[in-house]
């Protein structure tokens, strides 16, 4: 629905489930994930997230979108999850499952999985004022939870020069521009506001309850920004 704050809020039946790739331009096996990645941002129960690393930059193509702290994310769910190394394309599914994120199966069964259990029906409002606010409702605390906002571009159409994907032109979907953290969580109701101004690579934003950094993740919510609030 449209508010007047400029943003069409996804109101799926049951909280979201989040499914965050870590990709790279620079990686000739991402292109598959990146596409399954762009199908699961068009479903109101996903909350789907594009982050982009930077350890393939070396290869000959530097990504435009990656960045080391994107990278740096990944890294902590290696230590979190008990795996072994970092890897493209992968999907975390909820924060709990560590999925390859071209095997659709393996990635649908992990959602369906998530989907089954409880979750904090996280919202993002317009606040009336032209912006927005998070609304965190009250739950079973426990280790203190991350209230974090992604920052996202969409879509966009990419013409690879160099490296494995050389050539190509790449097609790729929610990517993060911007992930930081706005607040924390502890089992009481918060309301945040969130400063996000629409533009051409900023058209839509999350919110992200997660326990710990990378732990589980509790609830999220997306909202897109509206063309003519840019």
């Amino acid at each position: 629905m449209f508010g007047a704050g400029g943003a069409r809020s996804q109101e799926p039946s049951k909280p979201a489930v989040v499914v965050e790739l870590f990709t790279s331009q620079g990686c000739s096996s991402c292109p598959p994930a990146d596409a399954l990645l762009g199908e699961l941002a068009q479903r109101p129960d996903i909350v789907a997230l594009a982050f982009h690393v930077d350890y393939w930059d070396y290869i000959g193509w530097k990504d435009p979108f990656a960045s080391p702290a994107l990278t740096a994310r990944q890294r902590e769910y290696v230590r979190a999850l008990g795996l072994r190394t970092v890897y493209t394309p992968q999907m975390v599914v909820d924060g709990r499952i560590d999925v390859v994120g071209s095997h659709r199966r393996e990635v649908e069964s992990a959602i369906e999985t998530s989907a089954a259990r409880p979750k904090l029906a996280v919202r993002i409002e317009d606040d009336g004022q032209g912006g927005h606010r998070a609304v965190i409702p009250a739950g079973d605390g426990g280790e203190e939870a991350t209230i974090w906002l992604a920052v996202l571009d969409s879509e966009q159409e990419t013409r690879v020069a160099r490296g494995e994907n050389g050539g190509r032109t790449l097609r790729e979907f929610n990517i993060v521009r911007e992930w930081r953290q706005i607040g924390t969580w502890n089992g009481s109701a918060v309301t945040l506001p969130i400063d996000v101004v629409a533009g051409a690579d900023r058209t839509a934003c999350a919110v992200v309850v997660q326990s710990g950094s990378v732990g589980p993740i509790l609830g999220a919510a997306l909202v897109k920004l509206d063309d003519d609030q840019r």
